[in-house]
């Protein structure tokens, strides 16, 4: 056992030396992105703010609202509608190229595309952590690392609560690991902070580098399948492989939207109590009505459903909400969003972040120690060299 774990000693040291850079610039760039979505969503309210109707006033329906931005910008590629419950949002339209459009949802006037500097610096922090700011087909590249990466930060997180774990419990001991010391010199202090920070973050680390793996290879994502016994699903089709003749955000000529107000109501009645209903717009006049009904965050799969119509008929295809789903899907979308702590909402995402900065210190103070010990051998080595050369030559 000995021999054991002097080897897990040397592999965590190597692959955290190897994989550091990277693991830290992810966890740096993690606790940039927890709070994202709300910082963008005020920053959008804040540009594109409307003013609230007197009360009875009903919102327009959206096949109106499509008319209305067709009207005001002739030829636009529209992919994409959001609506909110809350009466001072703005209806959200994406357009192809992804950006947004808001428009108020009670007069139909086009209000803009919100705050673009703050979108755009998301964008490049989001950029950076998958693809460490690779760009085009330099990205597969920069995911195989990254991927690599995470794995070996899973390692890291295991192989260090195994070596944390003493032989024997001692109050001691149990109290080192607590909290952290002061007045204490460089080295103490790195490997007070190592453990301390690995002890309280060790649990939800592991849960969200373990959904990092799952996102970044598909053999972790059909193993959480092959976990609860089931097969995983084929891979999906894109749209461009199953329709070639379509880019994104294109569609065959103008869809005609009639009678899209009737099935958006039956889509709100279908989960009372919902906060933003989404539909991608079809890209022919046959493709079905994919309504998203979410009562949550965005990031909560277990609050949200969706919604498929016939668009022509007006029959329901599918209703699925996440109860429907197989134990195996349920455990692989949860992971999704365990990784940014969405799953369980505001208190989910501070302990996200929280634990992706501990994650950075963790990586600072690892390679502090490491190379204090890389001194220590070079020092070592250096004086048994002049001993010899003094040996050999007095």
């Amino acid at each position: 056992m000995k021999l054991f774990r002097k080897f897990i000693f040397w592999c965590h040291l190597l692959v955290g030396m190897a994989a550091g850079v990277i693991i830290f610039t992810m966890s740096v760039t993690g606790v940039l992105l927890t709070y994202e979505k709300q910082i963008v969503a005020w920053a959008d309210l804040r540009a594109s703010r409307i003013a609230l109707p007197s009360p009875g006033t009903s919102r327009l329906p959206v096949q109106t609202l499509l008319d209305e931005i067709r009207k005001a910008r002739p030829g636009l590629n529209i992919n994409s509608v959001t609506v909110r419950a809350d009466a001072s949002e703005p209806a959200a339209f994406g357009i192809a190229g992804g950006s947004i459009l808001f428009v108020n949802p009670y007069t139909g006037a086009v209000i803009g595309e919100g705050n673009k500097s703050v979108k755009g610096f998301f964008r490049g922090v989001t950029e950076l952590h998958r693809w460490l700011g690779a760009e085009g087909d330099n990205r597969a590249a920069a995911r195989a690392i990254t991927g690599a990466c995470n794995l070996g930060f899973l390692f890291l997180v295991l192989s260090g609560f195994y070596m944390w774990w003493p032989k024997k419990w001692t109050k001691e001991q149990f109290r080192n690991v607590l909290w952290f010391k002061r007045r204490l010199p460089g080295k103490a202090r790195d490997f007070n902070w190592h453990n301390v920070i690995g002890f309280w973050s060790f649990v939800p680390l592991f849960f969200i580098v373990l959904s990092a793996v799952v996102i970044s290879y598909s053999w972790a994502g059909n193993l959480v399948y092959r976990l609860v016994g089931e097969t995983p699903p084929a891979p999906r089709a894109s749209q461009a492989q199953t329709n070639p003749g379509l880019q994104r955000g294109d569609r065959e000529g103008e869809i005609s939207f009639e009678g899209l107000d009737r099935l958006w109501l039956r889509a709100e009645q279908q989960m009372p109590g919902w906060k933003s209903i989404s539909l991608r717009l079809p890209t022919s006049a046959d493709t079905p009505l994919i309504f998203t009904i979410d009562q949550g965050n965005g990031g909560q799969p277990q609050k949200r459903a969706t919604f498929t119509l016939n668009r022509n008929t007006g029959e329901t295809i599918r209703w699925e909400p996440f109860s429907s789903y197989t134990a195996g899907r349920k455990l692989r979308t949860i992971l999704r969003f365990a990784h940014t702590g969405e799953v369980a909402g505001i208190f989910g995402q501070t302990i996200a972040g929280l634990v992706s900065a501990g994650g950075a210190v963790l990586v600072f103070t690892g390679l502090a120690l490491a190379l204090r010990r890389v001194r220590g051998w070079i020092r070592e080595i250096t004086e048994q060299t002049k001993i010899t050369e003094q040996t050999e030559n007095p």
